[in-house]
This record gives structure tokens, sequence and C-alpha cells, in this order.
């Protein structure tokens, strides 16, 4: 550890000097004090990646600082989705008092314990759907209703959302047993995408495990189905998975996975460039990471969109979800203070409605304010993501709530920080719900 830091300390000694600056000129641009930096340019501090990421961007490093600080090993890499028809189911429970919670258990012993002895009340499965479903607005009903999930998923926490669309997926997959190929064809296509959901919910929740567990499923019927592209899709979920583990690596490996699956449509391929430039922004790649974000442009452009069923997001979306990803990208590569810009405009056209994103993408707002050395207007918005994230409780928005915690907890002594601090400790001590 010591010796990583005195190689970063010479370097960033020797890159502020290429670049004409003074410690005290170098301190003032990344918002930490002279005498923080000089510990670190003296070897006496470890280097954090937040104060590499402003320095490379400062001095045009290029991400080269960011790559001297030794970060932890990214958790285990994520199980291949894959349809696993003899491993684990999950067990839904629901109390009197309304919570709800899945356990997972192996099928057999599953299968062993009965369906009674489990929950004490047998429903069986759904009749199968005849020819005529697709037809008599079954189908158009589900469609319907899959909408206003979304919509309850913006505005209120996994818990409630995840008993409601493990319903409707175990409902739809029992009536497509059985059912005429087109129609069971539609209910799995469409039990498959109530599934994808489930996996977004799920890591809401911060559950990683059940997350992929409902992604596997969902490939599996969506190839059942004739749908390739969920598999592809999926890709674009693990790499979600990586993103918020920071790893830039595994994130941008399975990006480009996604982008250069065969028949991947042009909407697919542009949201797995945005994640691929989310990957590149982590590692402080700048280049790659405009590329990726060109890219994405261009092929989201393309995109049909007039179907309500399209994948990724529905509360932002084509040149509206790049600016923001942009925003996202621009404050991972140090440019914080071009990132509070962008966020600024962008953040005004989400629907009011959407909290789920105003709470993810403003808490990167917050951040970038943060970051910029702008504390109270950080302080301001930290109060106005509180809001939103308390309503929709998640387990993402809570990890940059921790950095932005670290970032305030520094300038506790300023009286907009004092104000929001303790609320903000409150909301990260709480048990997700």
């Amino acid at each position: 550890m010591a010796e990583q830091s005195d190689v970063f300390g010479v370097e960033l000694r020797r890159l502020r000097t290429a670049a004409g600056l003074s410690l005290a000129a170098l301190a003032q641009q990344v918002h930490y004090s002279k005498g923080y930096l000089g510990k670190i340019e003296t070897g006496f501090k470890q280097p954090g990646v937040d104060l590499a990421r402003r320095c490379d961007a400062v001095l045009g490093a290029g991400g080269r600082l960011a790559a001297l600080v030794d970060q932890p090993a990214p958790a285990s890499p994520l199980a291949a989705v894959a349809a696993d028809g003899d491993g684990e189911v999950w067990v839904m429970s629901m109390a009197p008092d309304g919570s709800s919670w899945m356990v997972p258990m192996p099928r057999r012993e599953a299968i062993a314990a009965g369906a009674a002895s489990l929950l004490g009340l047998t429903l069986g499965a759904p009749r199968a759907a005849s020819a005529s479903a697709a037809h008599d607005g079954t189908l158009a009903a589900f469609r319907s209703l899959f909408t206003e999930v979304r919509k309850l998923g913006q505005t209120t926490s996994p818990s409630v959302v995840l008993p409601m669309v493990t319903v409707h997926t175990h409902t739809l997959r029992g009536m497509a047993n059985g059912a005429p190929t087109p129609v069971r064809e539609q209910l799995l296509g469409l039990a498959a995408r109530y599934s994808e959901y489930a996996g977004w919910m799920a890591q809401e929740a911060g559950d990683d495990r059940a997350a992929m567990w409902w992604t596997r499923n969902a490939v599996e019927m969506g190839a059942a189905a004739g749908d390739t592209e969920m598999a592809t899709y999926s890709l674009i979920r693990q790499a979600l998975i990586t993103l918020y583990r920071e790893d830039a690596a595994g994130t941008v490996d399975l990006a480009r996975q996604a982008q250069a699956a065969p028949g991947t449509s042009p909407r697919v391929q542009g949201l797995a460039a945005l994640r691929e430039a989310q990957g590149h922004a982590l590692a402080c790649d700048y280049d790659n990471c405009r590329r990726a974000l060109d890219r994405a442009a261009v092929l989201l452009a393309r995109a049909d969109t007039a179907d309500g069923m399209t994948m990724g997001s529905a509360s932002v979306s084509g040149a509206d979800l790049i600016s923001l990803v942009e925003a996202w990208c621009l404050h991972d590569l140090g440019r914080s203070r071009q990132a509070a810009d962008a966020f600024d405009r962008q953040l005004s056209l989400v629907p009011d409605s959407a909290h789920r994103t105003h709470a993810r993408f403003g808490a990167r707002r917050a951040l970038a304010y943060a970051s910029a050395g702008d504390i109270d207007h950080a302080s301001a918005l930290t109060a106005k993501v509180l809001d939103a994230a308390d309503l929709v409780d998640s387990a993402t928005v809570r990890q940059d709530l921790k950095q932005l915690a670290r970032l305030l907890g520094r300038e506790r002594r300023q009286a907009s920080v004092s104000e929001v601090y303790p609320r903000l400790n409150a909301a990260l001590r709480s048990q997700l719900h």
C-alpha cells in the first residue's frame, strides 16, 4: 500500500508540474486542501479514486492516475444467465401485516415439501389459454397492467411492486401451458417482460442473486417465445450490476457482447452502448466513453419506440436518456461542473411523477455539485433527493448516497450540511423495505 501511494504521489507531482500548476492551484481546482494534496504527493496519505478522477480531469491524464489507485477487487463474477430447469426455485411468502419475502430453495426440495405444507393453501395452476385469448382482451389487459406496474415502480418501493409482478408472471406462464402455439408464444413473451422487470426490482431491493434468478427465467421464457433479444438484453442487466460493483472492465465486456449479438435491434444495441460508455467513464477513459455515447445516439435515433412494451426506461428515452447518461459519465470522469450543468438541464425535463428516475439521477447531480465544491447547493439538492429516495427505497441509489455522505461529511461545519446530514445518515442506516 505504501509503495502504491509513493507511485501515485510521484506521478501526480510530475503531471502537476508539467501542467504548470502549483499545489495550491491544483487544490483549488479539485476541491481538496493544499495540505492534503501535499501528503498525497509525499506518500503520507493514501489516494482515493474520487481524488484520482478529479486530478485526471484537471491534468488531462486520461485515467492514468485512477489506474494507480488500489481499489478493492470486484465482487465474484455473476453466474451466466441461462435456463436452469433443475436448479432452485423461489418461494414467496406473505405475512398478515402485508410484508412479503422470497426464499430460494432447491427445486426437488420444494416439490417434496409440497405447496400445501409451504403455504397452507394450494391455488393450482392457471388454466391454459384458449386460441381466443389473443382476441378477448386477456393479452391486452396484461399489457396494460404491465404499463401500470412500471409506473408504480417509479413511485413506490420494490416491496410493493415485486409481489404483483411475481403473481402476474406466474399466471401468464401457467396460461401458456397447453395453449395453442401462437397464443403460447405471446403469453410467454409477455411473461418474460414481467420477469425481466422483476429482476430490476430485485436489484433495486438490494438482492443481486434474486435479480439474476428472475433474469434467467426471463431469458428462458423469451427463448420459448422465439424472442432471442431477451438474452441480449440480459447482458445489459448484468452490466448494470457490475457497474454498481465498480467493475469497469466487466461492464464494458458485457455491454460489448450485447452490441455484438446477431439480430439485436437498434434500441437494445443503443442501450448497450450507453452502458459501455458508463463502464469507460468508470475507468476514466474519456475517448472511448465519448465514442460509445456517439454510437448510442446513432442507434437510438433509429430505434422504433412506438410499442409501449419496448425494453429499457419507460420514464425517459431517446436524446433525453443519452444526455442523462452523458452527465453521469462526466461526473465519473472527474468533470463534475459540466456534469452538474447537464443534470440541471435534463432533470427539469423528467416528469415529476418519475420519483425513481429523480432519485437516481438527482443523487448523481448532488454528487456532482459536491465534487465541484458547491456544498450549499449540493446540500439543498440532497434534501430533495431524500424525498424521492424515501418513496422508492432503492439499493442502487443508496450507493450514491453513501458517496454523498462521505463528501458532505468533510464539510459538516457548514450550516447547510449540518442541517441535512442527520437525515442523510438516518436514511442510510434504515433498512430497505
